[in-house]
């Protein structure tokens, strides 16, 4: 029996994952489940997985919880998040918090020696070179579960070495497009939110929908792939793949390419995550290529969507760029989630941020947070001034 400690257990990935789960009741128990905003959906998870511990982010939800009578210990904030990430008691945690609030906690499992299944690429993103020195040093096993760094993972004889002593010529990350593939770029500035986040292909949440929409999430992916498999910058190529068949590739110096088929279920790599180096049931049924149709690939259109050369430029400069990086989109994001800003100005505030915050070496977490902090009153600042021009 191992016990699961899941973060963010009430977005698309907590509920893709207590889905499996539930599929092997005799091999996994919930440990612990937290939430940030939707505890209403933690009354029932409590009642069907009786967790430990549940962990909200404030006292006033913790209040509500008791009165809607949730018996187990409630824990509350950051500090609580941390805690039962690095539990004696939790075997596995599936970081799967959205954004850079979910950078501390999953470091607490890593520095607890925990099998961690990475959902959130931001921590990678933010903290790379920082995150990875912990992995080793802490003898943390870390799993990818975003379905593309899964299916570079798959493709990998050895992920832990080098590229290069693997034979590896490229990373090939494999993108949908989103929902604005074949928007021309001048009706780009009138899409809304709700359009936004209609993800032709995949069920996520509001901000990686968004992301996905910008091709920032490929952008983002790119500097997790970097960390993850020991690549550099441009050792990683996007090819736009609509129907999301090929989830990515890995291409190697014989002329071989390797590439993970599936259908587009996050229950997948979670499975593959979750059981390695065993194979487990994930509840998607096996791909029948003769219904998948035609398969199409092209390149991005890096001047549609710029979010992709400034993940590519933030990798390049290192240190606290990223970070940088992904501060002002998540600022960027939310106002646009708000109706506070364009779909277009989204690259516009990354790019002037990333220009105007000075970046510094990211060898502490100290350092990184403190970047992400100057460019979120950055990006703020812009944002505000935006609208008293508008």
């Amino acid at each position: 029996m191992q016990y699961v400690t899941l973060l963010g257990a009430t977005g698309s990935i907590g509920r893709s994952t207590l889905d499996v789960l539930s599929q092997h009741p005799d091999h996994y128990r919930v440990f612990a489940l937290t939430a940030h905003q939707r505890i209403e959906a933690l009354v029932p998870l409590c009642a069907q997985y009786r967790p430990v511990f549940v962990v909200v982010a404030t006292d006033y939800q913790a209040e509500w919880l008791r009165n809607q009578g949730v018996d187990c210990s409630i824990l509350v904030g950051s500090d609580g998040l941390c805690q039962v990430a690095g539990d004696a008691r939790t075997d596995v945690v599936m970081a799967a918090i959205v954004g850079a609030a979910g950078l501390a906690p999953t470091l607490a499992a890593i520095r607890a020696g925990k099998k961690v299944l990475l959902a959130n690429k931001e921590a990678l993103v933010m903290a790379g070179a920082l995150f990875m020195a912990d992995v080793q040093r802490y003898g943390a096993t870390l799993l990818p579960v975003d379905s593309e760094h899964n299916a570079l993972f798959q493709c990998l004889p050895q992920p832990g070495d080098s590229l290069d002593v693997q034979g590896v010529e490229r990373l090939v990350l494999t993108a949908s497009g989103g929902p604005f593939r074949l928007t021309p770029h001048a009706d780009l500035a009138n899409v809304t939110p709700e359009q936004a986040v209609r993800h032709p292909r995949w069920s996520m949440g509001p901000k990686i929908s968004v992301d996905s929409a910008t091709l920032m999430n490929k952008g983002l992916e790119l500097i997790e792939a970097c960390w993850l498999f020991r690549a550099t910058e441009d050792q990683v190529e996007i090819c736009i793949h609509p129907q999301s068949i090929i989830h990515s590739m890995v291409q190697y110096r014989d002329g071989s390419t390797l590439a993970q088929m599936g259908c587009p279920d996050m229950r997948t790599p979670i499975a593959v995550a979750l059981a390695w180096p065993e194979r487990i049931r994930s509840g998607v049924p096996s791909l029948d290529l003769l219904q998948c149709g035609p398969l199409e690939f092209s390149a991005p259109d890096y001047e549609r969507f710029p979010c992709l050369d400034l993940a590519r430029q933030a990798m390049r400069a290192g240190g606290t760029a990223p970070a940088i990086l992904n501060a002002a989109n998540e600022i960027a994001v939310a106002a646009f989630l708000q109706n506070e800003t364009s779909f277009l100005q989204i690259p516009v505030i990354i790019s002037q941020t990333l220009a105007q915050v000075a970046g510094s070496s990211a060898d502490s977490l100290e350092a990184v947070l403190d970047a992400d902090d100057r460019a979120r009153s950055y990006a703020l600042r812009l944002l505000s001034v935006c609208r008293v021009n508008h």
